[in-house]
């Protein structure tokens, strides 16, 4: 039994998300603002400085670590 309608004007969940949506595209620019918001954290001193730390360390595949 299905729980879609099929009046509705929304989108079937049977679709499949493109892959090219589902990355994070890390190849450009990642900046600490960028990073500290993917790991949930408010954008304060303390957690820039710790973004750039791990920029630094990492590059941007810190960003890609943080994301599922």
């Amino acid at each position: 039994m299905s729980t879609s309608q099929p009046d509705s004007p929304s989108p079937s969940d049977d679709a499949t998300t493109p892959d090219a949506l589902l990355h994070t595209g890390s190849g450009g620019d990642v900046t600490p603002e960028d990073l500290v918001l993917a790991a949930g954290r408010d954008i304060t001193p303390r957690n820039l400085a710790w973004a750039e730390r791990k920029l630094t360390a990492e590059g941007p595949s810190a960003l890609d670590k943080l994301l599922p």
